[in-house]
């Protein structure tokens, strides 16, 4: 029998007192008896807010969604609140995914939030997160939560914080709002509601949140180009179905075919293994789909509508998927143009990126005399960018995994206006006589062929968060001198806020935030970062190769010898 260590025992047994009700109590004790280390995974530890908030399994334990670990965030959020704003009466909007259990829990969000006397929006049903970052400004509320868990499995759910600028927490509120939740007991949750504070919205925010959507996601198709251009969309059975459809309806896109058998919103998302669009498995019916109908362009979302993946023809008349740095690079290129056509550009515009996207986007910056700014992993940080430079304007930003984010109407990646951008953008090249992917290809002959490859090994539990803990102390005590026969020149540690020649070992500060991601630099221009994941128990590890395309018709043979080469660094690395 599984020996359940003290210190974890003290964390059961304070679950087991009146503060907690009777079926957690008595879900507590069967655990105890039958299934032991299912108890000590669920309150070994409390869960944390990562890169994209609170994220983890459902089920009774500190370490578990439910309505304690909810309940005592929201406390801590509604203490905050209110000393940060103690002449107001506080203003919070609610929204939830498809997930299981995520209206019941936000209820629960809702009660706590109005039994602490703060005023609460709670979406009548499930809504996309991108219009919850909407809604925290359109509704002038101080901050938002949005229950999802992304794209992780079922099994999972999550609490997303927002501030007033309806971007995610950053310093210096993130670290408070943890300190003060920490500070508090699970018997300080006031969970008896003011059902006086509590407004139920919809229609009316919809209506403008896409209207916003359709403002900021065109770029400039004809309706003859519109109406020329077959489009094959996915929810993956997600909250997308609420905002996408109507959102390119609005648009002026009719020839729109539905995933009938991914429509209905199911937190078990029965056809996929994964409702993540980062995975090529999960668009499969899609494509199928877009054979049988002809289609031009499929897009997919994952269940909360802030990711997307994308998939177009390419030279060969195939339908290829794109990863998130192609996706992100065409949509801000696309920009760009718009901007500079309009007479927008006058050096005050910038594009953002995270440090593990490819690093092409600079170059692309540059090409119009726009400044890039290069942020940590997450949304969070580029919506802070925003924020932080007032006097700047903000064209658009993505990053590798599949987001992206037009504009600074919303706060967060937004797959709603995404959908629409490429959808625009695949409408003005055909009727061009080009194609997305052509134009994709144009953009490597003129700043470089870039080719990323993303590995990610799963450690779950108590073993594999102290795996990826070990891997990352190996990797900075011992980093890597060579991979595939080029020096490493230039190490990165984020965590330890330091750049280091390798050549010359002369060491500078990074300015920028801590995290726990180191960046190899190699002689040759590649780049190899690894990261844990700030949302599942995941390590992850990033390359990046380079070399210039002399032409369009040349793009297929150098693409191989990247793809190679990503190869060689990886198996040199023994990952693949």
């Amino acid at each position: 029998m599984i020996h359940i260590e003290p210190k974890i025992l003290d964390r059961i047994n304070a679950w087991l007192t009146p503060a907690f009700d009777e079926k957690t109590q008595t879900t507590i004790k069967e655990s105890i008896a039958n299934n032991p280390e299912d108890i000590q995974e669920s309150f070994y530890k409390d869960l944390e807010f990562g890169t994209g908030g609170m994220r983890g399994i459902m089920g009774v334990g500190t370490n578990r969604i439910n309505k304690y670990t909810l309940g005592k965030s929201t406390q801590g959020l509604s203490d905050y609140l209110h000393k940060s704003f103690p002449n107001e009466t506080p203003k919070a909007v609610i929204a939830y995914d498809c997930r299981h259990n995520s209206k019941t829990l936000a209820k629960v969000v809702a009660d706590v939030f109005s039994a602490n006397g703060i005023e609460v929006y709670l979406f009548e049903d499930l809504r996309a997160t991108p219009e919850l970052s909407f809604a925290v400004k359109h509704l002038n509320c101080h901050c938002g939560i949005v229950l999802t868990a992304s794209h992780n499995p079922p099994e999972y759910n999550g609490y997303k914080v927002y501030w007033q600028d309806g971007g995610q927490l950053v310093p210096p509120h993130d670290s408070a709002v943890i300190n003060t939740i920490d500070a508090l007991e699970y018997s300080d949750i006031k969970f008896e509601a003011n059902n006086n504070l509590i407004h139920y919205i919809g229609k009316d925010v919809d209506d403008v949140f896409i209207g916003a959507s359709v403002e900021n996601g065109c770029v400039g198709a004809k309706q003859p180009a519109k109406d020329d251009l077959k489009i094959v969309f996915t929810s993956l059975h997600g909250t997308s179905i609420t905002a996408v459809p109507e959102t390119l309806k609005r648009a002026g896109y009719k020839n729109v075919h539905i995933v009938k058998e991914q429509e209905v919103p199911d937190g078990d998302f029965p056809t996929v293994k994964s409702p993540n669009p980062e995975e090529p498995a999960a668009l499969k019916i899609a494509l199928e789909l877009a054979e049988k109908v002809g289609a031009d362009i499929v897009i997919g979302t994952d269940p909360d509508c802030d990711r997307l993946g994308v998939a177009v023809r390419n030279s060969k008349n195939e339908l290829q998927l794109l990863n998130g740095n192609q996706t992100m690079l065409m949509m801000t290129d696309f920009l760009l143009k718009q901007w500079k056509s309009e007479g927008k550009i006058k050096g005050k515009e910038f594009i953002a990126s995270t440090i593990v996207s490819t690093p092409m986007l600079t170059n692309l910056a540059k090409s119009y005399g726009v400044d890039s700014k290069i942020v940590l992993t997450g949304f969070k940080w580029i919506a802070k960018l925003i924020h932080d430079f007032p006097e700047l304007n903000f064209v658009g930003g993505g990053e590798e995994s599949f987001g992206y984010m037009v504009g600074d109407f919303v706060r967060d990646k937004d797959a709603v206006t995404s959908t629409l951008l490429a959808c625009e953008i695949a409408a003005i090249t055909k009727s061009n006589g080009s194609s997305f992917y052509d134009e994709l290809i144009k953009l490597y002959v003129e700043h470089g062929c870039y080719k990323e490859k993303l590995v990610s090994l799963t450690k779950k539990g108590i073993e594999g968060a102290e795996e990826i803990k070990q891997m990352m102390t190996d990797a900075r005590e011992n980093p890597i001198k060579v991979a595939n026969g080029s020096k490493v020149v230039k190490l990165e540690d984020y965590d330890l806020s330091v750049s280091k020649n390798m050549i010359t070992g002369e060491e500078s500060s990074i300015d920028i935030p801590k995290s726990n991601v180191i960046i190899y630099y190699l002689e040759d221009g590649s780049q190899i970062a690894l990261r844990p994941s700030g949302t599942e128990p995941k390590i992850k590890f990033y390359v990046s190769v380079n070399t210039p395309l002399k032409s369009v018709e040349d793009y297929d043979a150098v693409e191989a010898k990247l793809d190679a080469k990503a190869d060689a660094i990886l198996k040199d690395m023994n990952l693949i």
